[in-house]
């Protein structure tokens, strides 16, 4: 593992987002009334703050929603009682600021905060001094592309999604395939899935035997699953839901950032919002949100509510179920 300089991190008062936007538009889509076990019929959407370039990769972390803004090398802040989100970490994913910043966040067991960083090609530990550990930036050689979105296991591994959409302008693959790759707690990088192209959103099953992943091919979106084995390999790669006959000029959008409640449930951001996915891939519902929406989290002190990630707009739902 390897230690980088010391990074400006910002106060946590700074402030830099907008206040939420009056038009925004939105609402929930029911298509199977087992949805009423999971969203209430009075729910509704709260936007919380806007003004972001792209915004991505929310984490609930010490009472507050943590997410990315990708193009803007910057991770914001939200907290309750908070009028706007405020800048917590930047740069947080290209130390020059030439590239983009990072994109998908999550806590590992001690609490650190695991970021993938587009513009350094790595996946990375937030260190206590404000400066960042490489926990992976390569795999026999090469170079990842631009690290998207992970998940964490209870066993420390870390799964990711590798496809070029952060890469600097000019600069080629190492690789020829957009990889899925597992870091086991020793460093150890294994190449699990090659043969996808533009993966993305990746989560895990409640009892860890299933990896998912959004993939957001412009040609066949959709959510796969593959059956993990004891070793950290995955077998059985099979599509449990084609969201491309979603896609519409008002479904704006793709399957990208995705999370797993505790009854094993799939929420996968997808056209027109967040896609609401039985096990089985059955479509229940879905989160309109009017925008591309990158990504979604649970957060709270009871962890049942989901915080949205939707292109300018951060966004939060009330859940009657816990996210995993």
């Amino acid at each position: 593992m390897k230690k980088h300089l010391l990074l400006p991190l910002f106060s946590l008062a700074s402030v830099l987002a907008a206040e939420p936007a009056p038009d925004f538009q939105g609402g929930i889509e029911r298509l199977d009334p087992a949805i009423d076990q999971l969203l209430a019929p009075d729910a509704k959407i709260e936007v919380l703050a806007s003004g972001f370039n792209w915004s991505e990769g929310p984490v609930w972390k010490d009472g507050q929603i943590l997410f990315s803004d990708v193009p803007e090398n910057t991770v914001f802040g939200w907290k309750e009682g908070d009028k706007n989100a405020f800048i917590s970490l930047r740069p947080s994913g290209s130390l020059d600021g030439t590239g983009q910043g990072s994109n998908g966040l999550a806590l590992d067991a001690q609490g650190n905060l695991i970021l993938t960083q587009q513009g350094e090609r790595r996946i990375a530990r937030l260190e206590k001094d404000g400066s960042f550990t490489t926990l992976a930036d390569q795999y026999n050689g090469k170079r990842f592309n631009s690290p998207n979105d992970l998940v964490i296991a209870r066993s420390g591994q870390i799964f990711f999604t590798d496809p070029p959409y952060g890469m600097k302008k000019g600069v080629e693959q190492d690789a020829p395939y957009h990889g899925i790759y597992r870091v086991d707690t020793d460093g150890k990088v294994s190449l699990i899935i090659d043969d996808i192209r533009w993966p993305n959103g990746i989560a895990l099953s409640p009892d860890e035997k299933i990896l998912y992943l959004a993939i957001s091919d412009k040609e066949a979106a959709r959510v796969m699953a593959y059956d993990l084995q004891a070793d950290g390999s995955v077998q059985n790669g099979r599509v449990i839901f084609n969201a491309q006959a979603l896609k519409s000029a008002e479904r704006k959008g793709s399957c990208d950032g995705m999370k797993v409640d505790t009854q094993g449930n799939i929420w996968t951001t997808g056209p027109g919002g967040v896609l609401i996915l039985s096990p089985q891939g059955k479509h229940m519902g879905t989160i309109l949100t009017g925008q591309n929406t990158g990504n979604c989290a649970w957060g709270g002190p009871e962890k049942d509510t989901m915080y949205i990630t939707a292109d300018m707009f951060l966004l939060r739902v009330k859940t009657r179920i816990q996210g995993y």
